[in-house]
C-alpha cells in the first residue's frame, strides 16, 4: 500500500464534505501525497450522500482495501485507533483551527470537521480550480443565473430542515432569526451603495415564502432539491453579495463567490449550544452580525 497518501474521512452534507476535502487537499499538496476519500459513511440509511463528484476535485474515492478498519470490525478498529501506524489517525481537537495540521506528514487519516479557511488559505487558487463545476449550468438554473447576474444581487440563505426537525441539530445550531437577516441586508445596502434583489435559498422554500418578510425585492429560488444542492451553491456564488446562515453550505456559497468586492455577512452566534465554539469559522473580511 502506498505510503504517500492522505485519507480524508467524509461525513455530513455537502458543506462539511467541502471542508474535509479542502483540508485533505492542503495536506496532500504540502506532503506530495495522493488524496483518498473515505466515503464509507454514506450508506443507504444516511440522509446525506457523497456529493463531491459534481466538482473537478483532485482526489479519488478509496477502495475498502486501501482504508483502515471500520467500526463494524470493533476490535480491529479499536486496535488501529490506539496503535495503528499506517495510516496514522489524526483527529481534530476542538472546533477551532488546529495548528499541528499545517506540519503533519503524509500517511495520515484525517477525522473531523476542519471548519476554517486557515487550513487551506495557502492553496486557495488551487482550490478554486478544484471546486469548479464539472457540468455547465443548464435549464432553469441557467435562466436563474442570468437573472442573478442582470443587476445587483445578494443571496440570503435560511437553513431549516434538520436544524428544526432534528432535536440534536436544533440544540447545537438553532435557527438564525429574522432580525439578523434585516441587519445584514441593511449592511449590504449601506456598504455597497446598492439596493440589491434578494435571492432566497432554503431547504424549506415554502416556509420561507410564507414567513420571510423584508423590505426588498425577494426572489425565492426553489429549483433544486437534495440531489442538485450543488446547483444552489453555484447560484449563491454568482450573487454579488452573500448573507449566510450558520451553515457550512452557505459558507461555501459565499467563499466560492469570486468577486473581490463581495460583502459577506455571517451570524456572530454560529452555535446555539454555549459549549460549542469555533472562533476561526469566519474568514477575515466577512461581517459578523
Amino acid at each position: 500500500m502506498a505510503m504517500t497518501r492522505v485519507i480524508s474521512r467524509l461525513h455530513g452534507g455537502l458543506g462539511n464534505q467541502l471542508f474535509q476535502y479542502a483540508v485533505g487537499r492542503a495536506v496532500a499538496l504540502r506532503t506530495g501525497a495522493e488524496l483518498l476519500l473515505d466515503t464509507r459513511h454514506y450508506t443507504a440509511e444516511n440522509p446525506f450522500k457523497y456529493d463531491l463528484e459534481h466538482f473537478a476535485i483532485q482526489a479519488r474515492v478509496a477502495s475498502n482495501d486501501e482504508l483502515p478498519p471500520a467500526k463494524n470490525r470493533p476490535l480491529s478498529y479499536a486496535w488501529w485507533r490506539k496503535f495503528g501506524r499506517s495510516p496514522r489517525f489524526v483527529r481534530e481537537q476542538g472546533l477551532g483551527y488546529n495548528e499541528r495540521i499545517a506540519s503533519i506528514d503524509a500517511d495520515c487519516y484525517l477525522h473531523g470537521y476542519f471548519q476554517s479557511q486557515r487550513y487551506f488559505d495557502d492553496i486557495a487558487p488551487t482550490l478554486w480550480n478544484d471546486l469548479s463545476f464539472r457540468e455547465p449550468i443548464s435549464g432553469e438554473n441557467a435562466r436563474m443565473s442570468e437573472r442573478i447576474q442582470s443587476g445587483p444581487s445578494v443571496s440570503l440563505h435560511i437553513r431549516r430542515g434538520d436544524y428544526i426537525t432534528n432535536a440534536k441539530a436544533q440544540a447545537a445550531h438553532g435557527s438564525t432569526d429574522l432580525a439578523y437577516y434585516q441587519q445584514a441586508l441593511e449592511e449590504v445596502r449601506t456598504r455597497s451603495g446598492q439596493d440589491p434583489v434578494v435571492y432566497l435559498f432554503s431547504n424549506d422554500p415554502d416556509w420561507v415564502r410564507d414567513n420571510i418578510k423584508l423590505d426588498a425585492e425577494l426572489v425565492p429560488v426553489a429549483i433544486n432539491d437534495g440531489a442538485t444542492a450543488h446547483e444552489d451553491l453555484r447560484l449563491m456564488s454568482l450573487c454579488d453579495h452573500n448573507i449566510i446562515a450558520n451553515s457550512t453550505f452557505s459558507w461555501w456559497g459565499a467563499w466560492l463567490n469570486p468577486s473581490h468586492n463581495k460583502i459577506v455577512a455571517a451570524p456572530v452566534q454560529w452555535f446555539a449550544d454555549p459549549k460549542l465554539s469555533n472562533p476561526d469559522i469566519t474568514p477575515p473580511g466577512w461581517l459578523r452580525l
